[in-house]
């Protein structure tokens, strides 16, 4: 096994220890003809390495581009790329001034942002396609990830799979959330997910659940936004026999469901503001409550997982001081890397779902595992797209083209195709610093690259580490 503290990586050499980690660009596999196994691999290239070849080539002692399955405190070294019809030099790469510079060396035809070209200077989220081969996303991100402390091996599960919580992601950013749900878990503290639409933030509060002491007892979920308005307190604590009014059932309430577990409160935010003041005392006081009714108190051992995808100044302020911990779930737009092993893996559930489809769309890889058969062209459609709802919006549009491919390959479908005419990708870095300084303020500026709001170019900004003082 390759000593786990130093790695050759294109020439250069990456450290892996505990110090604080590094951005550079890397190119992360995003489809393989040869082996969909290898989606998720990565190549970093260190800021000072110098220029190395991307190819079937190997052992000539010229710098080869190697990629590794990237994992907390550790990188696994992969096979070259022996399997794909690809010349011994394809491409030469060279990081230089914030930009990988490509060239284009052998046979097959190279392809970046959907345009051919002979060279060209990737920056993050610029897509790089070897036709028929091999697609490549440029990313900036972490040359080592971390080592955890919380989130322990055992609970990896395989490279590109969902673990056995059944997050998904090999992302950087989906790794830290991964620390962050078991430093929750270990906590024992009341916690707050925020995060938009379809991020995930269900089987997030499943996952504390799962690696809490309390794994064991009742997982309660409700949305709190379709408590009945007039029952909420019943709903929330319960209520004797025929009170309020008579021939009313009793009800233990949520709380009282949740005893030794763990409440989850999705759309916590929608809870009207006295409704939410009614919490108080029981996350106060361990659990002391009262059912509607009832003249003695009861009490509920458990712990509040509450979510929002609204603006935590949207809780009374009291309430979210009271949710001690705070996790921020990436959207996609964070975690692009991730898009192609969802693809995947929701297609294979919806295989599951249709065996028809299945038959369909599925075939059976060297391992004897089963793969979907997919159009690169709607993997790199996919990895470029603004979304709004995110893993569920991504689900919709894989459904969509499953619809609409009329053979054995889920393709990019005319109506996708038509949805993507006129509509830029995400802008980087260089474009949106352009942008401010062009426009003179963020909001002119997000009107100018064509965004929804001025609030989607400041998550731009921090994405792309770009100051305040450049707004």
């Amino acid at each position: 096994m390759t000593d786990p503290k130093t790695i050759s990586i294109a020439g250069g050499a990456l450290a892996v220890d505990d110090g604080p980690p590094t951005e550079s660009l890397a190119l992360v596999i995003a489809w393989c003809a040869d082996d969909a196994r290898r989606v998720g691999e990565v190549a970093p290239f260190p800021d000072r390495g110098g220029p190395s070849t991307l190819g079937r080539g190997a052992g000539d002692g010229e710098p080869r581009v190697r990629f590794f399955r990237q994992r907390p405190g550790r990188l696994h070294p992969t096979e070259p790329l022996a399997g794909l019809p690809l010349s011994r030099r394809q491409l030469t790469v060279t990081p230089q001034g914030g930009k990988l510079l490509v060239a284009r060396e052998g046979r097959c035809e190279l392809v970046v942002n959907g345009a051919a070209t002979e060279r060209c200077a990737l920056v993050a989220n610029d897509t790089l396609l070897l036709r028929g081969q091999l697609l490549l996303l440029c990313v900036r991100r972490v040359a080592s990830i971390p080592k955890n402390m919380y989130f322990l091996d055992d609970r990896f599960g395989a490279f590109g799979d969902a673990d056995p919580l059944g997050i998904l992601g090999e992302s950087p950013a989906i790794w830290r959330m991964r620390e962050q749900i078991a430093f929750a878990a270990n906590a024992g503290r009341h916690v707050l997910l925020h995060g938009e639409s379809g991020t995930g933030k269900e089987v997030a509060a499943r996952a504390i659940h799962a690696l809490s002491t309390r794994a064991r007892a009742p997982f309660i979920a409700r949305n709190a936004a379709t408590l009945p308005a007039g029952l909420i307190d019943a709903e929330l604590f319960g209520n004797a026999k025929n009170y309020p009014n008579p021939g009313m059932n009793e009800r233990g309430g949520l709380i009282g469901q949740a005893d030794g577990g763990t409440l989850f409160l999705d759309e916590i935010a929608e809870l009207p503001v006295e409704q939410q003041a009614h919490l108080l005392r029981v996350l106060d006081a361990d659990g002391e409550h009262q059912r509607l009714g009832e003249p003695h108190s009861r009490r509920s051992d458990f712990v509040l997982v509450g979510a929002t995808n609204r603006d935590v100044g949207a809780l009374k302020h009291d309430l979210a001081a009271r949710l001690t911990l705070r996790l921020e779930l990436p959207e996609l737009a964070a975690r692009r890397e991730d898009i192609p092993l969802f693809v995947r893996h929701l297609l294979l559930l919806a295989a599951k779902k249709s065996p028809q489809i299945g038959e369909r769309f599925l075939h059976e890889a060297a391992d004897g595992r089963l793969e979907p058969r997919v159009d690169p062209a709607l993997v790199e459609e996919l990895l470029v797209r603004s979304y709004d709802t995110h893993v569920r919006e991504l689900d919709a549009l894989l459904w969509r083209a499953m619809a609409g491919s009329p053979g054995e390959v889920v393709l990019l479908t005319h109506d996708l195709r038509k949805e993507s005419l006129g509509r830029e990708r995400e802008p980087n870095g260089e474009k949106i610093r352009t942008a401010i300084k062009d426009a003179g303020s963020v909001e002119k500026a997000a009107r100018a690259l064509g965004l929804k709001s001025r609030y989607a170019l400041y998550r731009l900004m921090k994405k792309h580490g770009i100051a305040s003082d450049e707004e």
